[in-house]
């Protein structure tokens, strides 16, 4: 009896040679799977990025909305900064200002329509009050609307993972994530 409980007890746990064989075999099937995983955290870079601006849009929108104010959502595709802030001819310091980076690997692109050139152009002859420090912006008016001016297409691209394109909907009431190119030119 006493030798039955003995063998029981020795056979029991893992043998250091077990442990480490299972540990080579962890060590190498991370070996193989890390490339992979690198490239999917790579494209999550994207496509959060896209997210963020989209959601960004919404919030713009939303705050046009509620506070009666015309907001402008800025890119400066040189320093590779954008953000959100009330117009400036209505609110001279916005405490609610948002900025944010882009991440290093990404790349952005703005698409301006054949109606946002030409609304853009007119502008500058109704004397509107226009942004001249060289960035690129969308409009929301408080009513909730895109203005004309407003950029169609801002593209989000990564070298080795695509691009997202961050685009007016159909209607034109708001943006949409849509891969690759949009659906129609407008």
């Amino acid at each position: 009896m006493a030798a039955l409980c003995r063998d029981a007890a020795t056979s029991a746990g893992f043998t250091l040679i077990e442990l480490i064989l299972v540990l080579a075999l962890l060590a190498v099937v991370l070996a193989i799977a890390t490339p992979s995983l690198s490239r999917f955290f790579r494209s999550r870079n994207l496509d959060s990025e896209a997210r963020r601006f989209m959601a960004l849009t919404r919030a713009a929108q939303a705050r046009a909305v509620s506070d009666g104010v015309p907001m402008v959502l800025w890119f400066d595709t040189k320093s590779r900064t954008y953000g959100l802030n009330a117009d400036k001819s209505f609110v001279e310091d916005d405490t609610k200002a948002e900025q944010f980076s882009v991440d290093e690997t990404l790349e952005i692109e703005v698409r301006h329509s054949s109606e946002a050139i030409a609304a853009s152009q007119a502008s500058q002859f109704t004397n509107e009050k226009l942004d001249t420090s060289g960035l690129y912006t969308l409009r929301f008016n408080p009513d909730g609307f895109v203005t004309a001016s407003s950029p169609e297409v801002v593209v989000f691209r990564q070298k080795d993972n695509g691009e997202l394109w961050v685009a007016q909907s159909r209607n034109r009431l708001n943006y949409e994530i849509q891969p690759g190119k949009p659906i129609a030119s407008r």
